[in-house]
């Protein structure tokens, strides 16, 4: 990412954060005033250094330009190693002025104070697989660390090994296909029953890649409290932070699961607790009030949208309600398949993302769930779908509000709704339209099945507007603060 200095440099800071929370590899090169008048507030500085400290790996201001082609070497082997992450390079004015040579031999040349971890110690693999030989009801937990390190084809041969009932985090939700007889459900505030009680009444828990974060570990003095916990991250300072660990292991999780499937097959004996995984899988599932006679309900149309694109679609979302129906209705079959602001939750995220996502997979259908909030955000990025041929599709589930945030309110405040429902909107087909974009309104619920259908049909960029219900939840819902067995909204209501 390259951006001017000053507001340039400030306006990206948002976006930094968000690869920092969800260990997303990034180099960002920002413009910076002239070194002689660096720190003498000159017209469009910023101290970018100390803004984005706290937010970056490492980051750099270049003050020689002998130094500028070693240092952007090490930002990207910095950003794209260990844990994943933003780096950022300030370069000031003068330095773009100045003649760079190449050198003879470009190649990264090593940091002494940058040394990640990738392999696991055999001791600890030995431990985790004895842990799994006496556990009689193990819980395996996979979170975006694998798919980060590539580690899903791994993942799955261990699942086939050894059937271990599987959690999945928001972002490692496809990594094992939700599809598969060990997958029982999505954990933590909007999880399912059977993933939450697992975790809830498990001997073992395994996590891989996942760092324990509030919206998993919604009360985290009784978390797993059963358990023996081991857990694999290529962050060391992820390990205890927010869970005591029994058995850590830093490393990276295809390193580790390769450790685990290479260790001599253990016997276990967990058959009734798997078979208690499967049945409340089964009982509690997911569920909402279909075919309402007046209002379309946004489960449907995510699950319509599942069966248009046969689960294969990448899928992108802003941040509320429909990021959370997403995530419970669409059925993910790959990793990295769902892209979102998971750890920052950024609202006007999905639309670039979405921009972002068809750049990279132009041959791969590209879906952005986005709701009226979070679109009028970042709407304008739009302009960029016919300039580069870009077939995105757009889903705008309309409920006239801050979904969340009145959800919040209606639920835990007493009804008391403050700047969360919108009386008034931009007409968003017209907006669309001046961005040269096909746009379509759906609003009736007795034929949106086929008018999804028939709006999928086309082929180029498209907005398609559903009008949904004004008063729907995310259920289940484990309220704040409160244990992840302790589940709201399990029957829907």
């Amino acid at each position: 990412v390259l951006v001017t200095s000053g507001p340039g440099a400030t306006n990206v800071v948002t976006g930094i954060a968000d690869a920092m929370a969800d260990s997303t590899p990034l180099v960002v090169i920002t413009g910076q005033v002239s070194s002689r008048v660096v720190g003498k507030d000159a017209f469009q500085e910023a101290d970018v250094l100390g803004i984005t400290l706290p937010i970056t790996k490492h980051n750099y201001q270049v003050r020689n330009v002998k130094e500028l082609e070693q240092t952007i070497i090490e930002a990207f082997h910095i950003a794209t190693t260990g844990r994943k992450g933003p780096v950022l390079i300030d370069l000031p004015k003068d330095m773009t002025m100045e003649h760079a040579y190449k050198q003879a031999v470009c190649e990264f040349k090593g940091l002494s104070s940058y040394q990640p971890n990738i392999y696991p110690a055999e001791s600890q693999i030995e431990k985790v697989m004895q842990a799994l030989h006496k556990a009689r009801r193990p819980v395996l937990l996979i979170g975006a660390g694998i798919t980060a390190a590539g580690g899903e084809e791994e993942l799955r041969a261990f699942a086939e090994k050894y059937h271990i009932p599987t959690v999945s985090t928001l972002l490692g939700l496809g990594a094992l296909p939700t599809s598969s007889p060990d997958f029982i459900g999505m954990g933590g505030m909007h999880g399912t029953y059977a993933a939450n009680m697992a975790l809830y009444e498990c001997d073992f828990l395994l996590n891989i890649g996942s760092r324990f974060d509030d919206r998993l570990a919604t009360a985290p003095a009784e978390f797993a409290p059963l358990a023996t916990i081991a857990h694999v991250d290529i962050d060391p300072a992820e390990i205890g932070k927010i869970i005591s660990t029994d058995i850590p292991i830093v490393a990276d999780a295809k390193k580790a699961l390769e450790k685990f499937l290479d260790y001599p097959t253990v016997e276990t004996d967990f058959a009734a607790w798997q078979n208690l995984c499967q049945k409340r899988k089964e009982e509690f599932p997911y569920v909402y009030e279909k075919n309402h006679p007046t209002e379309i309900k946004p489960q449907q149309v995510i699950e319509e949208i599942g069966k248009i694109t046969n689960g294969e679609a990448y899928v992108i979302t802003d941040v509320g309600q429909h990021q959370m129906w997403a995530a419970q209705f669409y059925p993910f079959t790959f990793g990295k398949q769902l892209i979102t602001s998971g750890g920052l939750g950024t609202m006007g995220y999905g639309v670039p993302a979405g921009i972002g996502a068809q750049f990279a997979h132009p041959d791969r259908d590209v879906v952005v769930f986005v709701g009226d909030g979070g679109f009028q955000m970042t709407n304008q990025e739009m302009m960029l779908l016919n300039e580069y041929g870009l077939n995105v599709k757009f889903i705008l589930l309309n409920n006239s509000s801050l979904g969340m945030v009145r959800q919040w309110q209606e639920r835990f405040h007493n009804n008391r709704r403050s700047a969360s429902v919108f009386e008034y909107q931009p007409d968003f087909i017209k907006l669309s339209e001046a961005y040269g974009v096909k746009a379509t309104r759906l609003d009736n619920p007795a034929t949106i099945s086929q008018d999804l259908v028939d709006a999928f049909a086309y082929k180029g960029p498209q907005l398609i507007e559903v009008v949904i219900s004004t008063t729907e939840h995310v259920l289940p819902m484990v309220p704040s603060g409160a244990p992840n067995h302790h589940m709201i909204g399990v029957d829907g209501k």
